[in-house]
């Protein structure tokens, strides 16, 4: 069941997102390398608890870390370790936190230090089909005009959309409905409405669209060990079209 956000919840969702902003903007400035994930990972802990917020994945079903770092073919959920960052990674920082009874959720990949021409070409179309997907987050769209606009900028590009993992709505839960796919056909889907809360996050892969998970559980990767990127939003859909709540202003 999708459960539509009353302008009051929507302010307490802002200030949650605006939390992960604030940590993810951070992180962007600590990226180089020789820093390694799990120093990430102490860096955007601690902008929860200075907040008073707490990290949502911490525990999430067994997740043991407050960030997601995946690096170069990870897709998602890569666990922070000892791993030290080289020059040419790119890396994956997802940051979620709950915050006056609601989460927020966000990523972004970022190139450590000087990634390929490939890897930012990668980077760069995996944020242009974000913000496509966002575009399209208004009254009266259909779920399938997100995940068409998504799928369209990323295979005009020659890349490919992960479909095993999709987005999500998210508000008192972390996961709520609808699952947003990154693929679609326009027009498809059900309606989107004023209070929908949505977390697009477009997951692609530079080769196969297709992924496995590692022996560790979490640790999603290209079949093919290409390279992959994430970005990620929390949107609410306003008669005003689109609010981004995770964005920095």
């Amino acid at each position: 069941m999708v459960i539509l956000k009353q302008p009051d919840e929507i302010v307490k969702a802002r200030a949650g997102n605006r939390i992960v902003a604030e940590a993810l903007s951070l992180l962007c400035e600590k990226i180089r390398p020789g820093i390694t994930t799990r120093e990430l990972d102490r860096i955007a802990e601690g902008v929860a608890e200075k907040r008073g917020a707490k990290p949502a994945f911490k525990g999430y079903r067994g997740y043991p870390y407050a960030l997601c770092t995946s690096v170069n073919e990870e897709v998602v959920h890569g666990m922070p370790s000892e791993r030290i960052l080289q020059d040419g990674d790119i890396v994956g920082l997802d940051f979620g936190i709950y915050y006056q009874g609601f989460y927020g959720d966000s990523a972004i990949t970022l190139p450590v230090g000087r990634a390929s021409d490939e890897a930012i070409r990668l980077l760069r179309v995996t944020e242009e089909s974000l913000y496509a997907g966002i575009r399209e987050a208004c009254p009266g769209n259909r779920l399938g005009d997100i995940s068409a606009a998504v799928q369209g900028t990323v295979e005009k590009a020659g890349f490919s959309v992960v479909r095993d993992f999709v987005g999500h709505g998210i508000g008192k839960s972390l996961h709520e409905d609808p699952q947003i796919p990154n693929f679609g056909k326009k027009g498809r889907g059900i309606e989107l409405k004023k209070g929908m809360i949505l977390a697009i996050e477009p997951m692609v892969n530079a080769g196969t669209y297709k992924v496995k998970v590692l022996s560790d559980g979490w640790t999603v990767i290209t079949q093919d060990g290409s390279l992959s990127a994430h970005f990620e939003h929390s949107v609410a859909i306003t008669d005003n079209g689109p609010e981004i709540l995770s964005k920095v202003n």
